[in-house]
């Protein structure tokens, strides 16, 4: 495995944007971002989603200049219009739009439709966990690859949640997951390197488990914990996708089969200032506390320790952080593939 130092990293996807004529300050914000998946070991959604981009942007598939405006503003809430552009454009306004409202009135809710994949949730969590908010973000996935409990019919996607906590000098505790057992990322991913997948993670339509990624397009992602995680999926369509007015269930458009098709991708961010609940250090120490009685409480035979939501992406993005991104053979192979396609030096790794 090689390693791509970051910066390295956000010029090439940079200048590989810029290529394809978005403009340079939009590509730079988008790169940054992009990496900052990587950062945290969310590898299915950062440079690794690059190639993607790009075919969509050859394809005519997002607005390279966008009017990303508030459609409607009420008090405390919000709904950005995305205008088709790329999606970490969208909830880099969305996140920005919360700190304002949060600032003013403790708690807010952004919802933003017309947009595109993002990446990672946690990237945008963490931000407001940064600057001392609690926050909390749900999406409706690009594309529909799950299908309810006891069903067949693909209606849902993975439909992620994260939800962000700001801990004083410690680790954020940051809980990011996807709805499905697994993200559709990592199967894409599997299939990349030629891996085999775990045997709970997608089941045919006959019910029986999927191990070959390259047939992921025969079956249905299995939600977490059963008919609950179907339950999660669908009130998290509701509330990032219908509320929105942006697309689910039937009228979900998968982003990596349709590249030239505007796929309406809905998105939610919530923000709530502690402070409104009570002193602000006292919430954060009671936040470490429990923290702290997790972590020194008893484990069960062969465990080496209890791990909190968001530990294990605070010490992969200081590893990265140290010795860069890791680059699989067969990502490099593709990255170089759109640097020949871009007209840009090629990674020497």
């Amino acid at each position: 495995m090689r390693h791509l130092a970051i910066s390295d990293a956000k010029a090439f996807i940079s200048k590989a944007l810029q290529s394809q004529n978005v403009p340079k300050d939009d590509a730079d914000i988008v790169a940054n971002l992009m990496v900052q998946s990587d950062l945290v070991g969310a590898d299915g959604h950062g440079i690794f989603r690059l190639p993607a981009y790009l075919k969509r942007i050859r394809a005519g598939g997002f607005n390279l200049h966008p009017n990303i405006h508030t459609e409607r503003e009420h008090g405390a809430t919000a709904l950005i219009n995305g205008d088709n552009a790329l999606g970490h454009l969208v909830m880099n306004r969305a996140v920005e739009l919360a700190i304002e409202k949060v600032k003013q009135h403790s708690v807010c809710w952004i919802g933003s439709h017309y947009g595109n994949h993002s990446g990672a949730a946690s990237v945008y969590v963490r931000k407001l966990a940064e600057q001392g908010y609690i926050g909390m973000y749900m999406a409706v996935g690009n594309a529909n690859h799950m299908a309810p409990w006891g069903g067949i019919d693909l209606l849902l996607s993975t439909n992620p949640i994260a939800i962000a906590v700001p801990a004083g000098d410690g680790p954020i505790v940051l809980l990011d997951i996807a709805t499905t057992v697994a993200a559709y990322g990592k199967v894409k991913l599997a299939a990349q390197k030629g891996e085999s997948i775990p045997n709970d993670w997608m089941i045919d339509r006959q019910g029986k488990p999927i191990t070959d990624p390259k047939k992921s397009a025969e079956g249905s992602l299995l939600p977490i914990g059963a008919y609950k995680g179907y339950g999660l999926a669908v009130m998290i369509g509701l509330l990032a996708g219908a509320l929105n007015n942006a697309a689910v269930g039937k009228g979900t458009i998968d982003f990596n089969m349709h590249h030239d098709v505007v796929t309406n991708t809905g998105q939610t961010i919530i923000a709530v200032n502690p402070s409104a609940f009570g002193d602000k250090e006292e919430f954060i120490n009671r936040v470490i506390t429990l923290v702290n009685d997790l972590k020194n409480s008893a484990t069960l035979p062969g465990v080496k320790e209890i791990r909190v939501p968001g530990e294990g992406a605070a010490k992969t993005m200081a590893q990265r952080e140290l010795l860069g991104i890791p680059v699989a053979p067969e990502l490099l192979e593709a990255l170089n593939a759109c640097a020949k396609e871009c007209g840009i030096a090629a990674l020497d790794l």
